[in-house]
């Protein structure tokens, strides 16, 4: 994976968020350079997007009413009401949620 580009989606995770917070505090203390504040983030970047597309096996089906779509920049944004997710052992349903999905063939490398 050495070379792949990955998006920054994970870092508005709530382990992103806290991995983030957790830098800023360490940089203005003074017990982190911001050099390397960057890097652990950009190694986070790439380790959730690895975890994600090599060891997550599960599928989940979405049903809910489409409240807002957009798409830019290559990235899908929905936001869904009364959704519904259902797996092989769970099913659970949201009142609201967000999903942000983006073509994984743009973390390929370009070919010449």
């Amino acid at each position: 994976m050495q070379g792949m580009a990955t998006f920054e989606l994970y870092r508005r995770s709530t382990i992103g968020t806290y991995l983030t917070e957790t830098l800023d505090e360490l940089v203005s203390s003074g017990a982190v350079i911001p050099e390397l504040a960057i890097q652990v983030l950009l190694q986070f970047d790439k380790s959730m997007t690895e975890a994600l597309e090599m060891q997550v096996k599960s599928k989940v089906n979405v049903k809910g009413h489409l409240h807002t779509y957009r798409f830019c920049d290559n990235v899908w944004t929905f936001i869904l009401t009364d959704a519904t997710f259902k797996s092989e052992e769970i099913q659970e349903t949201l009142g609201k949620v967000k999903i942000v999905a983006c073509d994984s063939k743009l973390l390929q490398p370009q070919q010449p």
